[in-house]
Order: structure tokens, then C-alpha cells, then sequence
């Protein structure tokens, strides 16, 4: 994987160049333009009242530029024209870890300056940081120098970031083969009966990462714990009957997210698996639709009407899939967006982004959970994850509202036990056919 990388790299880097190159002019003014992208890696956080740090997260910038996650204090400095340098912190220590010495296929591209204390950073910067776009959160401040964040310059950045290069694809789909092997680990966990707890022991043991290198928290549910849909308890004790399990759980790869979720019903639930089964073919469905030119916004409505379709067919609802999109009662059975932007985050930024100058697309009315309203175009990478639920605070909201009378609730009152289904891949749009990473993912473990 590594020969793959370097020589996907150089190109990667040459566009992060050019893109920085355009967004350095939309910064600054007439009497301070900016001559330099400065991008902070980050340094910890402490809680209150205590000396103990929040787990690390780098800035998604710096990890654009290069596969370095766990180097709090470093600083990369890009002059258009000039080759990028990387102010490194590798400290005395003998309290912790210390980062090792940079190494791979990407330091060639760097002039790499190594630091002792944070400090030392503020010598290898530009003297006059009015000509910088310094991009980071404010506690990473030097003397005389600190993050300004320039909108102009973001919005460039965050709306091209939407394009992946080979380099990161290639990234995410090795995040996608190790996100699928754990996937695999937690449903024969689940199958041998397994406590939420111990589904999450096993599927970090597959995936060898530890919580807080994963780009989100596991979502292990059994259960009617399916309808809540951050759920994140982790229960240490298996129930007396577990018929259902979903598990939306992700992995990372030097910075690259990857989204899966998958719900599984046990063989004792045939009329649960009926519902996974049907939701898994809608899902692939919209997967199909992930082509160059189509809105976002409107393939989620149109997964609400298919999801109505499935609501109708298996006898939770009388009503017509029209009538069920319009009067909002297919939302309070899919109740979120269909997907987001991913990629260095999880959740990757510019989703709502018009342009290249800001703006904002808005969300179509009645769905205000939706995090992705762009034309979908080559290149870009999303989540496709449509679901059913059985969620008691909107059933009984629902049950007040004049279409109470179109719904089964003798059915639905059987199957909150099941709390709910979703299925969520990870999909890059092509000049062809979409490129599911995920699906991809899991044929290659057979």
C-alpha cells in the first residue's frame, strides 16, 4: 500500500498547492494580502479544573497536506512557489510519548525543521503575520501570531475539499477494508450473544485502533436501543433476548474516515429481517442514483418516498407514500438526512456550500436534519444511510396528529422492541458508475 501511496502522492500535493495557491488571493486586503497558508496541527486541551487533556484531534488542514496525526505543536508553512516546510515538535519529554522522527514516503516533499518546545515554532514562521492565513483554533497562538482563520480563504479550501484526489480515495478505501473486518468481528460477537460492551471490546480489537483513533464513537445497539440514533451507552450486560443489532461504526486510515452502519435481526426475528432486508434494497437503490449532476437534496426526498413505499407495503401505514411524505409522517419513521460529505472528517465540511465564494444551499423545508444540499459531482464522496425506526418521543407525538388513524399501531407496537434499521455505505461519485467503498469493502473479506 505504501508504493500506491507515494506515487499517488506528488499529484495530491500539487492540487493542494494549486488550491492554495487561488485561496491565498481570496484572503487578506489590498494592504495586507497573504503571501503564506500557515496550518496549526492543534495542541490538547485540558478539562476543567483538572491537568487532564482531552483525547488529541489534529487540524483536518494539516492532515490534508500530509499522514500526520499525533504531532500536537507542529506547524505547516506553504509560500506559493516555494517547497512546503514542516515545523515539527519532538520534545524532551519523559512524561509521555514522544512523537517519532518524520519518516516515509511524503518527507522528500517537505523541508522539515525539527522543534524542542512549542516555542521554537515562532522562529521558522513568517515575521509579519498580517501575510498569513493562519489557520487553526486559538489556543495554538505564539507570540505575535495567531490563527485569523480567513473566511475567504476557508470556503475555497472547504468547498474544493469535497473533491478527493486518487490519493485520498485511496486512503478511504483502505479505511473502508478496516472498518469492514470489525464489522464482520462485531456481528459473530453479536451472534454468540455477546453485551453491547463486549460487541465494542470486539470490534476494537479488529479494527486495532483504540476509541479515540476512531473518527467517531461506535453506535452499538441492541434492541430498542436502535431507536436512539447517537446511542453510545454501551450496556455491560447482554439482554435476555437480543433480536436485533445496529452498528454504525467507522474506522480511520492516516486521517481518512470511514462511515459503515449495518443492522442485523436474529433467527428468531424473520418479520425484523423482512424490514432490514427491504431497507438494504432501497439503500442500494439510492446508492445507484449517486451520479454527476444529481441534486443531494432531492434524492433524500426521494428515499422518503421509497422508505413510505416500504412503511406501506409491510403494513405500518394506510396511508399512500405521497400522503405520508407530505403530512410528515414518513419523518417521524426516518427522521434524519440521507447522508453527509466525507472524507478527513467524518462529517466533512461545505456540505450546504453554494460555491467557491461561501453561500449556502438551503435544506429542503420539513427536513432540517439533512447535512448535504450540493450537486452531486465526480470526485465527491458521501454517506448514503436511509432508515426505520420505532422512536417512543415521535410515535408519540404522532398519535395526537389526525393520521394516527392510517397507522397500524398494534404493528408498530410489536417492532419498537427492534428500535430500528439503518444501513449506510460509503459512496464516491464517478464519471460512471459510483464507487461504493464499502460494498467493495466486505466482497474483499469473502
Amino acid at each position: 500500500m505504501s508504493d500506491l501511496l507515494a506515487k499517488l502522492y506528488p499529484d495530491h500535493l500539487a492540487r493542494l498547492k494549486q488550491r492554495a495557491d487561488v485561496a491565498l488571493q481570496r484572503g487578506g486586503s489590498d494592504q495586507a494580502r497573504c503571501e503564506h497558508l500557515v496550518i496549526a496541527a492543534g495542541t490538547p486541551r485540558y478539562q476543567l479544573f483538572d491537568d487532564r487533556p482531552y483525547p488529541f484531534a489534529v487540524n483536518p488542514h494539516f492532515k490534508h497536506w500530509l499522514p500526520v496525526t499525533k504531532a500536537p505543536g507542529s506547524w505547516l508553512l506553504y509560500t506559493p512557489g516555494k517547497k512546503p516546510k514542516l515545523i515539527y515538535l519532538q520534545p524532551h519529554d519523559y512524561w509521555h510519548v514522544v512523537p517519532d522522527a518524520p519518516a516515509g514516503y511524503w518527507v522528500e516533499h517537505f523541508d522539515i525543521a525539527i522543534i524542542r518546545t512549542p516555542d521554537e515554532a515562532r522562529t521558522h514562521l513568517p515575521q509579519d503575520a498580517a501575510r498569513c492565513a493562519i489557520l487553526g483554533e486559538d489556543n495554538v497562538a505564539l507570540d505575535g501570531f495567531a490563527p485569523n482563520n480567513p473566511q475567504g480563504v476557508l470556503n475555497y479550501l472547504h468547498y474544493h475539499r469535497a473533491y478527493k484526489t486518487d490519493y485520498e480515495l485511496g486512503m478511504m478505501r483502505v479505511a473502508s477494508k478496516l472498518g469492514a473486518r470489525a464489522h464482520r468481528a462485531a456481528e459473530a460477537a453479536f451472534r454468540s450473544g455477546a453485551s453491547e460492551y463486549d460487541i465494542n471490546t470486539a470490534y476494537l480489537n479488529a479494527v486495532h485502533e483504540t476509541e479515540n483513533e476512531l473518527p467517531y464513537s461506535n453506535i452499538i445497539a441492541l434492541n430498542q436501543h436502535g431507536a436512539v440514533l447517537h446511542y453510545t451507552d454501551l450496556n455491560r450486560a447482554p439482554p435476555a433476548r437480543a433480536d436485533s443489532f445496529l452498528i454504525d461504526a467507522g474506522a480511520s486510515f492516516h486521517g481518512y474516515a470511514a462511515d459503515i452502519t449495518r443492522t442485523y435481526a436474529s433467527a428468531q426475528a424473520a418479520e425484523f429481517q423482512a424490514l432490514v432486508d427491504a431497507v438494504d434494497h432501497a439503500q442500494l437503490g439510492f446508492v445507484e442514483k449517486v451520479q454527476k449532476g444529481k441534486n443531494y437534496s432531492e434524492l433524500h426526498v426521494h428515499a422518503h418516498h421509497v422508505l413510505a413505499g416500504i412503511l406501506k407495503d409491510q403494513g405500518f401505514i394506510r396511508m399512500s407514500p405521497e400522503n405520508a411524505v407530505e403530512s410528515g409522517v414518513s419523518s417521524v419513521f426516518y427522521p434524519h438526512g440521507l447522508g453527509h460529505l466525507i472524507g478527513l472528517q467524518v462529517h466533512d465540511v461545505a456540505g450546504f456550500q453554494k460555491d467557491e465564494n461561501g453561500g449556502t444551499i438551503p435544506k429542503p423545508a420539513g427536513h432540517p436534519y439533512l447535512r448535504l444540499t450540493r450537486t452531486i459531482e465526480p470526485r465527491m464522496a458521501m454517506t448514503i444511510e436511509p432508515g426505520i425506526y420505532f422512536i417512543d418521543m415521535l410515535l408519540a407525538e404522532l398519535k395526537a396528529k389526525p393520521h394516527a388513524r392510517d397507522i397500524d399501531w398494534d404493528k408498530v407496537e410489536r417492532f419498537r422492541h427492534y428500535g430500528g434499521v439503518r444501513i449506510e455505505d460509503d459512496v464516491v461519485c464517478t464519471d460512471g458508475a459510483p464507487e461504493n467503498l464499502t460494498r467493495d469493502a466486505f466482497a474483499g473479506l469473502n
